[in-house]
């Protein structure tokens, strides 16, 4: 049983620690190690259509993580004063997001949209009174619109988890003590809840500046961190790309251990009665 977990263990991530490695060589060849240089890594970031890529992803993952959390942690108050029948069927519908493959949530995403331009497009070019009528169409809002549904979901089961560790207890105490609702929210529930909230971001930003899938079939003209890779790989592998996906990588790790961190820490501090 040992060997057969440590050849999978092997088979997942022996090729991500040949990419970290050969990120590090100083050939121009991918998949041949010539000695040891970081100037890869300088001229990664040198280039400009890859920063332009960087900003849009970042500027992207902002956003969308932003609306989630807002939205996710609304969705999951609310659930809580739901009855018990009504909150299965909306926790099946957030689970089912969540699982279901990205690339039927891109298809899915590209048809509604282009579904709701057709009929928008027109009635704006008829209400306008001028030749330049705007025209809706793919690019930031839609990437920003199908990474912030699908966050919307994770974040919500995320923030649901621990309001429902909390108890009616403390809420209906401040209530008698004559707390209104947004007191009770702002000075009680909110402080409470907040490290599960910015779990949540971190996780559906970590989601939105990885993601390829579904922003290959929303982003349109505007190009991601992750196109921009897919990209370039189909022109052949290099070390500029295995600096690229290195830094992601590590960009990545850092914001999931974060999240994982704020998440145990306050799990450890209701456990100590805080």
């Amino acid at each position: 049983m040992r060997a057969l977990v440590t050849a999978v263990y092997l088979f997942l991530y022996a090729p991500i620690a040949l990419v970290v490695l050969f990120s590090f060589n100083a050939g121009r060849n991918a998949s041949e190690f010539t000695g040891f240089s970081v100037a890869w890594y300088g001229k990664a970031f040198a280039n400009r259509f890859l920063i332009e890529a960087l900003q849009n992803s970042l500027i992207i993952a902002i956003t969308s993580a932003t609306l989630a959390a807002v939205f996710g942690t609304m969705a999951a108050l609310g659930m809580e004063r739901m009855s018990p029948k009504a909150r299965t069927v909306f926790d099946g519908l957030f689970a089912a997001a969540i699982v279901v493959p990205g690339v039927v949530i891109g298809i899915s995403t590209l048809v509604a949209l282009v579904a709701v331009f057709g009929v928008i497009n027109p009635a704006l070019a008829s209400l306008w009174p001028m030749e330049n009528a705007p025209k809706l169409g793919l690019g930031y809002g839609s990437i920003i619109a199908a990474h912030g549904l699908f966050s919307l979901a994770l974040v919500t089961m995320i923030v649901k988890a621990r309001v429902a560790s909390l108890g009616r207890d403390i809420v209906e105490a401040s209530s008698d003590l004559n707390a209104t609702p947004l007191t009770t929210f702002r000075q009680i529930v909110l402080p409470q809840i907040m490290p599960s909230i910015l779990a949540g971001f971190l996780l559906a930003f970590t989601f939105s500046f990885d993601d390829f899938i579904i922003a290959f079939f929303v982003a349109g003209s505007q190009t991601t961190l992750p196109i921009y890779v897919f990209a370039s790989i189909r022109r052949g592998v290099t070390p500029e790309i295995n600096a690229i996906a290195t830094s992601v990588l590590v960009a990545s790790l850092f914001l999931i251990g974060l999240a994982r961190f704020l998440m145990r820490e306050k799990t450890a501090r209701t456990a100590d009665g805080e």
